[in-house]
């Protein structure tokens, strides 16, 4: 090395002296140091869009709600200690959860179809964000051609009707019969049911003209097909979206939670109408899911939405889906 480059300890020193003592200002080359970046808050992504064969699949985000969990919502019939010990298993606060909300659009090519309409603007800010962002992943509600109702909950009907009007005013409506037949009629209007069938009458009756009812086994359009999914609700419907020899199962509320409900289908959920029922129509699906290996897509599940079902010892897991639907 040479001498002149050479530096030693009090040399060193004395550098960093002067450089200390330059203003900011100048350091910043005449600029003024900013303070720094203020909190933002919490964000998640507004979409998620893959090719599904011939068919585009975006999962949409209608917010999601913060509550004390996840028992006595999931694990009804058990005693707390036991779901907090499964949620502390699976990395998860024992006495805290989220739910998401995530209704689907399937672009065929020909018709854009949307499964749900979500919370409706008037849940803001937690939920309710459906048109948003729609529209920043490209849709405008005047676009969406068909509309499936998976079943009418007010998570999955609320967002449907804006001041008396349909939200997706050029669309035509697809549910099940069985689903229509048990929340419409006006004896429903009182008891246990009231709050639900109140609102079927002000955002699903006002569209009846425009629906067509079904039957699992039935198309909604070529390519996706109604499969039976009871006991959430006494109508509620699972699809099978498929296109090219490539497949994607929409469960819609057949499982809400992606610990609990996968890891102990038979455990109670509160939501669920009848619970033995929804019980076994989540262990057929989950089955169905496993064996075939094909992805699944939940209304509730979180993330991007989209995993897939293992089996395991002690019954089934959920695998997020990351890069391989994107390939």
């Amino acid at each position: 090395m040479s001498q002149d480059l050479r530096l030693d300890r009090r040399g060193l020193l004395a550098v960093a002296g002067v450089a200390a003592a330059v203003p900011a200002t100048m350091a910043l080359g005449g600029r003024t140091a900013q303070a720094a970046a203020p909190m933002l808050g919490a964000a998640r992504p507004g979409f998620y869009r893959f090719v599904h064969g011939e068919f585009e699949v975006t999962t949409v985000s209608d917010g999601a709600v913060a509550l004390d969990g996840p028992h006595p919502i999931f694990g009804q019939d058990q005693e707390a200690s036991a779901v907090q010990e499964l949620a502390a298993a699976n990395h998860l606060p024992a006495d805290k959860m989220e739910i998401a909300f995530s209704p689907v659009v399937v672009n065929t090519g020909s018709e854009l179809v949307l499964f749900d309409g979500g919370n409706g603007a008037g849940a803001k800010p937690a939920r309710g964000h459906l048109l948003d962002n729609l529209a920043a992943a490209g849709y405008s509600a005047d676009q969406i051609d068909v509309v499936v109702i998976t079943h009418m909950h007010p998570d999955h009907i609320g967002g449907l009707m804006a001041e008396g009007a349909p939200v997706f005013s050029n669309a035509r409506y697809v549910t099940a019969a069985a689903e229509y037949d048990f929340w419409s009629p006006e004896d429903k209007l009182t008891g246990p049911t009231e709050r639900v069938a109140k609102l079927v009458q002000s955002n699903v009756v006002p569209l009846a003209d425009k629906m067509s009812f079904i039957k699992s086994g039935d198309d909604v359009v070529s390519g996706i097909t109604s499969i039976d999914a009871s006991g959430h609700t006494p109508g509620h419907m699972a699809y099978n979206i498929e296109s090219s020899g490539k497949r994607l199962l929409l469960w819609a509320d057949a499982a809400n939670h992606f610990v609990v409900s996968i890891q102990r289908p038979d455990w109670h959920v509160r939501f669920d109408m009848d619970k033995e029922k929804a019980a076994s129509t989540r262990k057929a699906l989950f089955d169905m899911a496993a064996a075939d290996g094909v992805a699944v897509t939940g209304y509730h599940m979180p993330g991007n939405a989209l995993g897939y079902i293992n089996k395991s010892d002690a019954g089934y897991r959920w695998v997020p889906a990351t890069y391989q639907l994107s390939l």
